[in-house]
């Protein structure tokens, strides 16, 4: 991996760039939409106004729109993890002393939406600010020295950042003559959301946010005048939308997607949907007894049927079905998988699971699984309502736990407060991803992690969800993250698998994707297999560098 950007790809990035917008004024013509607008859709239920670009909970990141307005220092791609990023707000970036001191050149002639010029005092402010308060330092990341100098910022960090490259070079940037005015940046709303990025924010409702382009912008003006985010009640309305062309891009489950919507519109409707190095589970919060005994965890995940999730919940193609007992999805990430594991795959053993949790002191009054206080076993299941694949999943996963014993119930949250409360830890079970990577570290660090524990009630999790907390996978995650060579890289790693597999912190189910459904009816230029320029989905970092590249349909 090189650690230093040339200024031969900057300008490549710039001529590519360049050409994206024809004079940059988007005046030409906007085939069959005259408007230049662009419908956006996904299916989280009524939003609650916060433009909080740093918060997981906020309007912005739920339906995506943030990235329209703040920018990253460097545009990354989570279907290629392995390659460097583009220079965005930054052209170069050196790491020196194992990942440990950064130093970024920060590009010249930005301006804030409101006039004002974003400088390299901007950035060293945005990295303070992380710094200072850690419920928007949602990666956890230790930064130690932050300073600016011209157009230079200099960081230097605790100890080396080698997992957490991207999540250092993708940050986004705020205003400092804005955000040091705020009481407490991590609670105050954000109802005037001021970035360098081409869109400001023109109306919020509960239901839709417009956001307009802005006259201005560092690089030429997308051609995309309007985006309209709409956030649909549930699945079947987005999938709807779709179909009848009122969304025009969306990341959403469609059961059977070739007859509801691709059939409606072949020449138009079109969806992309490239995997990632991350999984999807049931995270288990482990502050809640009996769920805190890895025994009762082995035995859930030893009930669950991880071929009907796929084929049932998922329709065979959405969230590809995660067979290797690591975890760890495969073929991707095959080669990361230890000997004593390679083979070993999830099997359906119900009378396996009975058989060990009888024997760690767990008894039945029928059939009904008691703890060894002699409590039934009893748990709530909870996602957004709208999300049917997961909510299909937590049905599956209720109907396999009921063999077992357990009593569980399927609650179909709110998407707003669903989120709220896993992000404070105020939940018993709930299907969630995992953090995307170049290698499984990401995976488990966002299962196992007590560095990113936080107690139940305190907000600005990104990662370890279920409060887990075990010495041993701390230290296996710190010594991945910090190893000086390729060997005790790979050990650690296999020890980091040994821990999964005897404490499943998470029921893994799936692996993870970042497509998304969109139509070129409108607007082409978009990423797909041929082209995979950027993952396609709408909430990524990488939605602002895809509207960027559409242009209007003939």
């Amino acid at each position: 991996m090189r650690l230093r950007r040339t200024a031969a790809l900057i300008a490549a990035l710039t001529m590519t760039l360049s050409g994206l917008a024809a004079c940059g004024s988007g005046e030409s013509g906007q085939g069959g939409n005259a408007a230049g607008v662009l419908n956006v859709g996904m299916p989280n239920g009524p939003q609650t106004e916060n433009h909080n670009p740093f918060l997981p909970s906020s309007a912005g990141a739920s339906l995506g729109y943030r990235h329209m307005i703040y920018e990253p220092l460097v545009m990354t791609s989570q279907i290629k993890p392995d390659e460097e990023g583009k220079p965005w707000l930054a052209t170069e970036w050196t790491w020196s002393d194992n990942y440990r001191a950064l130093e970024l050149t920060i590009r010249d002639g930005v301006t804030w939406a409101d006039g004002k010029p974003m400088t390299a005092n901007d950035v060293a402010y945005t990295f303070t600010l992380l710094k200072d308060t850690p419920a928007l330092n949602i990666n956890a990341i230790p930064f130690r020295d932050i300073t600016a100098s011209g157009n230079t910022v200099a960081l230097t960090f605790e100890k080396s950042q080698f997992v957490n490259q991207v999540d250092v070079l993708s940050s986004i940037v705020v205003p400092e003559h804005l955000w040091s005015a705020m009481d407490d940046p991590a609670t105050d709303t954000v109802k005037n959301p001021v970035g360098t990025g081409p869109y400001e924010l023109k109306t919020f409702t509960p239901q839709t946010v417009t956001l307009t382009r802005r006259d201005e912008y560092w690089q030429d003006l997308p051609e995309v005048r309007e985006l309209r985010y709409t956030s649909y009640n549930d699945n079947n309305a987005q999938t709807t939308a779709l179909a009848n062309g009122s969304a025009e891009w969306a990341f959403t489950f469609i059961s059977n997607y070739e007859a509801v919507y691709v059939d409606k519109d072949p020449e138009h409707h079109k969806l992309w949907f490239p995997p990632t190095l991350a999984v999807h589970g049931l995270f288990l919060n482990t502050e809640n007894k009996p769920f805190d005994d890895p025994v009762l965890r082995r035995a859930m995940s030893k009930v669950i049927d991880r071929g009907d999730v796929f084929e049932q919940a998922e329709a065979g193609y959405f969230y590809p079905e995660v067979t290797n007992v690591t975890g760890i999805p495969t073929p991707a990430g095959e080669s990361f998988i230890a000997d004593e594991f390679q083979g070993e795959t999830y099997e359906v053993d119900v009378e396996g699971a009975k058989r060990e949790l009888t024997e760690a002191g767990y008894s039945y009054d029928g059939d009904t699984l008691l703890d060894r206080t002699g409590a039934p076993v009893e748990i709530t299941l909870s996602n957004p309502s709208g999300w049917s694949d997961y909510i299909t999943t937590l049905e599956i996963i209720k109907d396999n736990l009921s063999q077992l014993g357990i009593a569980a119930t399927v609650e179909k949250a709110n998407a707003d407060a669903w989120t709220t409360n896993v992000d404070t830890g105020q939940f018993e079970a709930a299907m969630h991803w995992t953090n995307p990577g170049a290698t499984p570290y990401d995976i488990y660090q966002s299962m196992m992690d007590g560095a990113l524990y936080k107690p139940v009630g305190t907000p600005g999790v990104n990662g370890n969800w279920g409060r887990f907390r075990d010495d041993d996978a701390t230290a296996a995650l710190d010594a991945y993250a910090n190893a000086e060579s390729e060997a005790a890289r790979t050990e650690a790693m296999h020890e980091l698998q040994r821990i999964f597999v005897e404490q499943q912190p998470v029921l893994v189910t799936g692996a993870a994707n970042a497509g998304a459904e969109y139509s070129t009816r409108n607007w082409v230029g978009w990423p797909d297999e041929n082209n995979q320029y950027a993952p396609p989905q709408p909430t990524l970092l990488n939605s602002l560098d895809v509207v960027l590249h559409l242009k209007p349909a003939e």
